[in-house]
C-alpha cells in the first residue's frame, strides 16, 4: 500500500478550488449561485472525529501489543489496512471538497456586505478548516499504521509487507 503525498493533496485542492471558483464565476453570471450547506463543515468535521478516534484507539492498541501487556488486545492486520485505505480515501475527497468550497469561498469574499453571502463565505471557510481537519486525521492514521522499516529492506529482491 502506497503512502498518501501531500502533493496530491495540494493539486487536488487547487485544481477543484480554480475550478470552483471560475464555476462560481460562470453561475454568478447567470444569476444564481449554489448554496453551501451548513451540513457541509459538520459532516467534514465529524469524518475527522472519526479518523481521529480511530488512529488513537489503534496506536494505543498497538502500543499495548509492543509493550506485551496480558489484558491487550491485538490489532488484526487487515482491520489496520481497511482503516488506512478509510483514512486515505477520506483524505482524498477532504481535499476535493475543501477545494471546492475554497474556490466558492474565494468567489463569495467580493460579496461580504451581501449577509447572506457573507453567511455562505463563513460555512465555506469553515468547510475547508474541517476538510483541513480531516486530512490531518488521515495522515496521523496512516503514520499510527506504519509498519517499521525492516533492516533488511534495502535488499532489491526483499517483498515489502505493505
Amino acid at each position: 500500500m502506497k503512502e498518501l503525498r501531500i502533493r496530491v493533496l495540494v493539486g487536488v485542492f487547487v485544481v477543484a478550488g480554480v475550478l470552483s471558483w471560475a464555476g462560481a464565476r460562470l453561475w454568478n453570471a447567470v444569476g444564481t449561485l449554489p448554496r453551501v450547506p451548513l451540513a457541509a463543515p459538520i459532516v467534514l468535521a465529524l469524518i475527522a472525529v472519526v479518523l481521529l478516534a480511530t488512529a488513537v484507539s489503534l496506536r494505543a492498541r498497538l502500543r499495548a501489543q509492543r509493550e506485551r501487556r496480558p489484558e491487550a488486545k491485538g490489532v488484526d492486520p487487515l482491520m489496520a489496512a481497511r482503516a488506512v485505505v478509510f483514512g486515505q480515501a477520506s483524505a482524498l475527497v477532504a481535499a476535493l471538497v475543501a477545494g471546492m468550497y475554497g474556490g466558492t469561498g474565494v468567489f463569495l469574499l467580493e460579496f461580504l456586505d451581501i449577509p447572506t453571502r457573507r453567511d455562505q463565505a463563513i460555512y465555506a471557510g469553515f468547510s475547508v478548516l474541517a476538510g483541513i481537519a480531516v486530512i490531518a486525521a488521515a495522515l496521523f492514521l496512516e503514520r499510527v499504521c506504519k509498519l517499521p522499516e525492516d533492516d533488511d529492506d534495502h535488499n532489491k529482491g526483499a517483498a515489502s509487507p505493505a
